[in-house]
């Protein structure tokens, strides 16, 4: 029986993937590197340290990761303050009270920091819904490793078997199947050049995902 379930955020919850694109965009001009799209899509889902870690690597930098990661934030804080484009996604307010009204326990385990977690959260009114929080930027390992959803399923206090995992990304998809966790693929037009084959069922409308048709995809 479902009793828990673990949100990503990022394409997920809220849109925030054309803010993250435009301040990662802005941040590859400031250091002088020209990534392509098949680069850029295969850092969806992990946190900004491991992207910009692998970018120092990959373009043989000399600039340090923890300086690329704080000219990116300093251009994404700029967008969230600035950019009225920003919405949650279609139907999730809808599945989130759905859940929470049906006694789940909700957590939200995302490789977005803290700090843009919490503008989110304060920002939409998430809060009195949502029992926990967890950053891939505050562990050692990021998606697809299983760690921050090992962690939030032991936080509900419920076993893997009770937790469902929403996720959007091949990154995220991989962490919740190594991690053992049944997994919802929500797939939108936001979701570009993304796996789904792990999951353990996909879906493309939170209306799909209602409390009330569990039995039907859990």
């Amino acid at each position: 029986m479902l009793k828990a379930v673990l949100f990503d955020m990022d394409g997920v919850i809220v849109d925030t993937e054309p803010l993250h694109r435009k301040a990662y965009y802005q941040m590859f001009n400031d250091v002088n590197i020209e990534v392509d799209d098949i680069l850029y899509e295969s850092f969806t889902g992990q946190s900004t340290i491991n992207i910009c870690r692998r970018l120092v690597d990959h373009f043989n930098l000399k600039d340090k990761p923890e300086d690329l990661v704080s000219i990116k934030r300093k251009h994404f804080k700029y967008l969230f303050e600035n950019d009225s484009s920003l919405i949650l996604i279609d139907g999730v307010l809808e599945r989130i009270k759905d859940y929470h009204a049906n006694g789940l326990k909700l957590v939200v385990a995302s490789s977005a920091s803290m700090p843009n977690i919490e503008r989110i959260f304060n920002r939409f009114e998430l809060n009195p819904y949502f029992s926990g929080k967890f950053s891939g930027a505050d562990l050692k390992k990021s998606k697809p490793h299983p760690e921050i959803f090992i962690k939030a399923a032991e936080f509900t206090g419920f076993d893997k078997s009770e937790c469902m995992v929403i996720e959007d990304s091949t990154n995220g998809i991989q962490a919740a199947h190594a991690a053992g966790i049944f997994c919802a693929g929500f797939k939108s037009e936001h979701s570009v050049g993304q796996d789904y084959s792990k999951a353990n069922v996909v879906v493309s409308d939170f209306s799909e995902l209602a409390y009330s048709k569990q039995d039907l995809f859990f």
